[in-house]
């Protein structure tokens, strides 16, 4: 298992220094291919396969996938309605496939692979996509003209640059936020199976890779949603 979780990554002696980077899988004409990627990949695949799945056969009374995308899709429009509203819930596809891409990709260290989202390129390329979706649509709902002035220079526009520093930090921190959580989650395993390889850590699994995936997963999913609400209103 220390193989697997390559805990020298995490435990790197002093001469050589510590480094949290993603390994080199391969190269492509030069450019190298990190585990990041190939587990993205992966995830991408996964998830375009159930949907296939799911759609197939599609029937009035639903069963196997097709029941368990209706349920997950009813809970995604539970948290639409909730926080964005009823007339909003032309969002659900993007706010779904967020909430299955951060799912399954924050519990693939249960199979010893390393998350993508325990890379900042992911998280940031993530964020990024939420902040300009919230710009976006706050421009087409307000008009830029109403939106820079209720944004930036409203109630006092000596205030602007301290509005303009808000919005730009709330990509970095909803990015830093889920990079941080999953990669000390995956740090700790990589630690517990350096100095205890004999020791089979079911526990720490099922809070580090599933309670706090999901629940860091939900939480970059109400943000989004919660940023774009913001905006638009």
């Amino acid at each position: 298992m220390i193989n697997i979780f390559n805990a020298a990554t995490f435990v790197a002696s002093a001469e050589n220094g510590l480094t949290f980077d993603p390994a080199v899988m391969f190269e492509i004409n030069g450019i190298q291919v990190t585990e990041t990627v190939t587990t993205t990949w992966a995830v991408m695949a996964i998830l375009v396969v159930l949907s296939i799945l799911a759609t197939r056969n599609m029937s009035m009374v639903p069963k196997g996938l097709q029941h368990f995308f209706e349920v997950f899709i009813d809970g995604i429009h539970y948290l639409l309605d909730s926080t964005m509203g009823y007339a909003r819930r032309g969002f659900a596809p993007y706010i779904m496939a967020l909430a299955m891409f951060l799912i399954l990709s924050n519990i693939t260290g249960l199979i010893g692979i390393r998350q993508p989202t325990a890379d900042l390129n992911t998280t940031f390329a993530l964020s990024i996509l939420t902040f300009v979706l919230t710009q976006f649509y706050a421009w087409k709902n307000k008009g830029l003209g109403k939106y820079i002035k209720e944004t930036f220079f409203s109630p006092v526009p000596l205030l602007a640059p301290l509005f303009i520093v808000g919005e730009l930090a709330n990509p970095v921190s909803l990015g830093f936020r889920l990079f941080g959580n999953m990669l000390g989650g995956l740090v700790m395993m990589g630690l517990i199976y350096h100095f205890a390889p004999w020791f089979v850590p079911v526990l720490p699994h099922l809070y580090l890779d599933v309670f706090a995936g999901l629940i860091q997963a939900l939480i970059f999913v109400m943000l989004t949603m919660t940023y774009i609400t913001m905006g638009m209103d």
